[in-house]
């Protein structure tokens, strides 16, 4: 897959929850051993689905050869997950379990990583993309390394920048992490917005 296809794909894994858990678990006291599980974990769950899916669709194919329909449910659903998340904009607030991520163990911080990165509907649907449009197109699954890599590399900047800042990035951090606590409703747009027009490729493209 190409560094054009990868990047919007690997934004959409980790807008929201996901990249917000990362800046907690930086910002927490054992934050080197719990941001190595977050990423960990991620990469394990991401790994597991987008391999699932690839090996699925490369049998599914030899029975159908088109996508069509699927991708206009999933038009229809973005668009309405859009309004939904725009009417409800004034009651969004980050999950609860956030609160806890500033204490979190090791062991915490990759079961929190393997289910963000497995289980969050967006993050299932992308992985699921990823698989579906290597095996449609004939493609080697190693093509699929290039959008886990570029992920993890995301989930992993707040430790990096730690790492390579340090007070300064302390510093920064929290007040980036209070930034996405008070706009989480507009990371959500953002995300589907860049659904939508991943959806309206495949169905125009």
């Amino acid at each position: 897959m190409s560094l054009l296809q990868v990047l919007p794909l690997a934004f959409v894994m980790i807008a929201g929850p996901q990249f917000l858990s990362a800046i907690f678990l930086a910002t927490s006291e054992n934050w080197r051993r719990n941001s190595a599980a977050f990423v960990f974990g991620a990469a394990l769950s991401i790994t597991l689905l987008v391999s699932l899916t690839y090996f699925l669709g490369i049998g599914a194919n030899r029975q159908q050869g088109s996508n069509t329909a699927l991708s206009a449910i999933v038009l229809v659903l973005l668009l309405a997950a859009m309004v939904h998340t725009y009417l409800t904009r004034e009651e969004s607030e980050p999950p609860k379990w956030m609160g806890k991520l500033t204490s979190a163990s090791p062991r915490f911080s990759f079961r929190l990583g393997f289910l963000l990165l497995g289980f969050f509907p967006t993050d299932i649907l992308t992985s699921v993309a990823v698989g579906s449009y290597l095996a449609s197109n004939g493609l080697p699954l190693t093509d699929s390394f290039g959008f886990i890599v570029v992920t993890l590399l995301i989930l992993a900047f707040p430790s990096l920048v730690l790492l390579a800042f340090g007070k300064r990035a302390e510093a920064f951090l929290p007040k980036a992490r209070e930034w996405m606590n008070d706009n989480s409703w507009v990371v959500s747009e953002v995300v589907i917005l860049l659904f939508v027009g991943m959806s309206l490729n495949n169905l125009l493209g």
